[in-house]
Parts: structure tokens; C-alpha cells; sequence
């Protein structure tokens, strides 16, 4: 291999990238808070998630002891971000890669593997954990037939809350100097959050650690109650589980809050759209309780919340509108003019209109075929009129010949326009007034909104 020169500057392999990630003030989002929240980004890893950090230490653990030998095969069942950081270390230590996910996870992250050489198996979500079919039994079955496989098993690897006790715990430490005095991230495996803690208390055993749940997860009633409960089904992904792992220390662990769903979905993206941080759904939920224990903080406390990964892995799903509408997980209180019009699900176009001096049957054939009660009329694309069901009826009744005649005569006066960044509640209390409202976008009008149009929205999010 050729020598690189003095002085420069570098890396000799990806792997010794990872950590040191940046903490960053959230400021819109928690503007109502008494004290600072700061967000610890873990996609600034290089593979884009927290995970990058267990990867490599499960890998390395697992060479130290001998179960991992040259030309060997990682296994694992993630939900992607841990397989990602392990397809890194395969990739660069020369080693092959098999991983078994749940159904639900998105495509994005199932590509991003099979980008880095690995072989994805996807099992179903809505299973039990020791099914036959569950992401952990096809895993398991996987080391068994193929020589030479290690299963790193980061649900029950110590390295895993180590590999955060020797990293992620000193970082924070350190870029807080010492001065932190709230810690929330999110409980899948447990690793990230107890071995943070573990060395956060260390150092100061007054720190507070906070887990942040999925409703749907038994982690939350499990650590108040030590007991099992039923899991039920949720879309936040990565995150909360249906069994106990154990590298989660329960012990260095204070409080556990549960998210909704549409809570911590919705926050994902305000944290995108608000503060330019573009993460995960379960970024969004840890960032969510962060903000619910912040509030009620005094001015003189620290919190730091980690967002594991980043957004792109989640483009089709909660970055996406139509996932989300399609989920009923939208928050409509949250929503603009613009984003109702852009979501209307019913198959029409987003505005029907007519130009001044069109016949009036013409008028009479859009609304049979559209459906619509109310049509704007345009002159040289400027707003004139408005032409209603009803008075096109009645022209049409009263002499069958007026229909043959320009619209013009029968529009009423043009109904109000908003702009498309209009809060939808201001836009709700117009339509309290009026049958319809046009959208404009710039110097266009971007389509209509009715009353149906607005109740089929909120609905929709419901």
C-alpha cells in the first residue's frame, strides 16, 4: 500500500468516524421551556445512527473472544440502523452479512443494507417473538445453518449498553461540562440509554434518565411494575419492544414516558420543518417526552435528548404525506391551506374553473362530471366570479336556451382567496362562513378548498 505524506490529514478506514457527534440547541420547538433542550444528532455518524457505535464494538468484542473468525458471517435482527453499522464494519473488515428485519420497516432502510453487500431476510411484524416467522427465531436459525455465522444478538450483547458507556456517556459529559442534568433517549434494545446513564450517574448520581416509550411497547409498564403486559402494534419503528432485552439496565433508569404515534410522528416532522433536523420517528418521540419533562423544569436544569438516526431512512413514511394520511397519523391542527389542497384524496383536480365567456353548458358538464357545487371564472387569469350549482340549475330550468350562453351572466362575486401557508384553523373559520375558499401558491391560485374538503381532511387524521 502506497504511504500517505506527512501532515495529511485522515482517516485509514470509515469505522474511525464514528461518535463524537455534535449537540444542537432546539429552540424553536421548545421555546415554552423554562431550561435549554439540546439534541445529541447521532446521524452525523457515518453510517447515519447511533447504531454505528454498537456495530463496531459488537464486532470487535466478538473477534477479541474468537466467535467471529476471518471469512465469518455477521447475523442480526434490526430494524436497520444496527444492521447498517454492522454492514459497514463487514464491508470494511471483509466479512459477510445476513439480516433479518420486520415487514414494517422502511424500503429505504432495506436498500441501504443490500447496498452495502448484505443479505436482508424480512419477517412479519405482527408475529410473537418466538415464532417461527419472527424477525428473532429466522435470525437464530440463521447461525445455526451457516458455518462459520455469529449472531451478534444486540438484544442480550453486553457490548452493546458498553459500547454507549465508553462513548456516547463521556461525550455528553464532556461537551455539557459536566452540567447536564436530564438525559432522554429512546428504549429498543435498551443499550443506548443504560449505558449513557450508567456513566452519567457515575459521574453524578443526581443526572435524571428518562426512556422514551411507544404506546403499544411494555417497556414503560414493565419498569414500574416489573411485571409483563400485552404489546400491542404501533409505527414508530426502532424503538420499544414486545419482550425484555437484556442489555437493558432497568436499575439506572428513572422515569419511562409513552408517545403516541401521531405525537411523536408529527414532531419528527416540526423538527424538520422547524429547526432544519431532519430525523427518524423515534427521534421525534425521544424529542417529544424531552420537551414534556423540560416543561416542567426549572430554568437552572440541562437537558439533552438523543435523536438516533437521520430522516432519510423514513422518506416513504412519516416524511411522506400520503403515508401519513393514509395512517390517519396527520395532525391536522398542524396542517396549512396549502397542505389540505395538496392532499385532497378525492380523485378530481385540485381546481376546477372556468374562463369568462364560456357557454354555460360547458359550466353545467364540469359540475356533472366533477362533482364540484361551486366554479371559479377566470379572465386573463385574473379572478372575476364564482358560478354555483344551483344558479347554473336554475338558468337551466328557467329557459333551456340560456344554457347555450356565456357564464358570465350568472357568476356572483369571486370567492375569497388565502394563502397556501395559511394555518388550517383560519382557514376552518373562513369555511364557517363561506361554501368554499381558492388556495393561491406565489402568483397562482393552487386549487379549492370546501367544507367537504376540510371534514374529509380532519377525518383523515383521526
Amino acid at each position: 500500500m502506497s504511504q500517505v505524506p506527512a501532515g495529511v490529514q485522515y482517516f485509514e478506514s470509515i469505522l474511525e468516524t464514528v461518535g463524537h457527534t455534535p449537540l444542537v440547541r432546539l429552540r424553536v420547538v421548545a421555546r415554552d421551556c423554562p431550561c435549554p433542550v439540546l439534541a445529541k444528532l447521532e446521524a452525523f455518524n457515518p453510517g447515519g445512527s447511533v447504531k454505528d457505535r454498537i456495530g463496531l464494538a459488537m464486532v470487535e468484542a466478538a473477534e477479541r473472544d474468537g466467535r467471529l473468525k476471518p471469512g465469518g458471517t455477521i447475523v442480526e435482527c434490526t430494524s436497520g440502523n444496527t444492521g447498517l453499522g454492522l454492514a459497514m464494519v463487514a464491508a470494511v473488515r471483509g466479512y459477510r452479512a445476513v439480516f433479518c428485519m420486520p415487514d414494517k420497516v422502511s424500503s429505504e432502510k432495506v436498500n441501504l443494507l443490500k447496498a452495502f453487500g448484505a443479505e436482508v431476510l424480512l419477517s412479519p411484524t405482527a408475529v410473537a417473538p418466538e415464532s417461527p416467522e419472527s424477525y428473532y427465531s429466522v435470525a437464530k436459525r440463521v447461525e445455526r445453518e451457516r458455518p462459520g455465522a455469529f449472531l451478534t444478538n444486540q438484544y442480550h450483547n453486553p457490548a452493546n449498553p458498553q459500547a454507549h458507556y465508553e462513548t456516547t456517556g463521556p461525550e455528553l459529559w464532556e461537551q455539557t461540562a459536566g452540567r447536564i442534568t436530564h438525559f432522554v433517549a429512546g428504549m429498543g434494545t435498551g443499550g443506548t440509554i443504560s449505558g449513557t446513564a450508567k456513566y452519567l450517574k457515575e459521574k453524578n448520581p443526581k443526572v435524571q434518565v428518562i426512556g422514551a416509550d411507544p404506546v403499544g411497547s411494555i417497556l414503560k409498564h414493565y419498569h414500574e411494575t416489573g411485571e409483563m403486559s400485552e404489546a400491542h402494534t404501533y409505527k414508530i419503528e426502532g424503538v420499544g419492544e414486545d419482550f425484555i432485552p437484556t442489555a437493558t439496565d432497568f436499575s439506572v433508569i428513572d422515569k419511562v414516558l409513552s408517545c403516541t404515534d401521531r405525537a411523536g410522528l408529527n414532531m419528527t416532522r416540526t423538527l424538520a420543518r422547524e429547526e432544519a433536523i431532519f430525523t427518524g420517528g423515534s427521534g421525534g418521540m425521544a424529542a417529544w417526552v424531552a420537551l414534556e419533562v423540560a416543561r416542567g423544569l426549572p430554568a437552572d436544569s440541562l437537558v439533552v435528548v438523543l435523536l438516533p438516526d437521520t430522516g432519510e431512512r423514513y422518506l416513504s413514511k412519516v416524511h411522506n404525506d400520503e403515508w401519513m394520511r393514509d395512517n390517519h397519523l396527520l395532525d391536522p391542527t398542524r396542517a396549512s391551506a396549502g397542505e389540505v389542497v395538496d392532499n385532497k384524496s378525492r380523485h378530481l383536480p385540485r381546481l376546477v374553473s372556468v374562463q369568462s365567456g364560456t357557454p354555460l353548458k360547458q359550466a353545467l358538464q364540469l359540475v356533472e362530471l366533477h362533482a364540484v357545487s361551486q366554479i371559479p371564472v377566470f379572465r386573463n387569469g385574473d379572478l372575476i366570479g364564482t358560478l354555483e350549482e344551483s344558479e347554473i340549475l336554475k338558468a337551466a330550468i328557467a329557459d333551456p336556451k340560456a344554457i347555450e350562453r356565456a357564464v358570465d351572466g350568472w357568476m356572483r362575486a369571486p370567492m375569497p382567496v388565502v394563502d397556501a401557508g395559511e394555518h388550517v384553523d383560519a382557514v376552518t373559520r373562513r369555511l364557517a362562513k363561506e361554501p368554499a375558499v381558492l388556495v393561491r401558491r406565489g402568483d397562482a391560485i393552487a386549487g379549492i378548498l370546501t367544507r367537504f374538503d376540510m371534514l374529509q381532511f380532519i377525518a383523515g387524521a383521526e
